[in-house]
C-alpha cells in the first residue's frame, strides 16, 4: 500500500514527537523504528525526517545534542523539551480526535443497520 505524501506529511510531528517521547535517539533509529512500528509502510526519507527535526527544533519542542555513538562515531541526539512534551499531548489529543472521527465513519459503513 502506498500512504499518500499528505498523510506522511501530517502525521511527522506526531510521529517524532511521541518517538522522542519514548526517549533520546537520532535520525537514523527514528527512521527504522517508524519502519518497524508501521510495518514497513511508512518509510521515511533523510529529506524528510530532518526538516522536522529542525523545525521542532526551532520551535523548541526539540533539543539536539552531539554524542558518539558505540562505535565512536560521531552522532546527533534528539530529546523532548518540556514545551514538547506539552506539544506531544496536544497532538495526541488532536489525533484522537481524527482516529475517533474516522472511526465511527468507516465502522458505521460497515453496519447493516445503520442503513448506509
Amino acid at each position: 500500500m502506498r500512504i499518500g505524501k499528505e498523510l506522511v506529511a501530517a502525521s511527522a510531528t506526531p510521529l517524532v514527537l511521541a518517538l522522542l517521547g519514548e526517549g533520546e535517539s537520532y535520525g537514523y533509529a527514528l527512521r527504522k523504528r517508524v519502519e518497524e512500528l508501521s510495518g514497513g509502510e511508512l518509510q521515511w526519507t533523510d529529506g524528510m525526517l530532518y526538516p522536522v527535526l529542525h523545525r521542532l527544533e526551532r520551535n523548541g519542542w526539540v533539543e539536539a545534542s552531539w554524542g558518539e555513538s558505540e562505535s565512536g562515531r560521531r552522532r546527533k541526539y534528539y530529546r523532548l523539551t518540556a514545551r514538547g512534551r506539552e506539544q506531544l499531548e496536544g497532538e495526541r489529543r488532536q489525533w484522537q480526535v481524527v482516529d475517533s472521527t474516522l472511526r465511527g465513519l468507516w465502522f458505521a459503513s460497515l453496519d447493516p443497520a445503520s442503513g448506509t
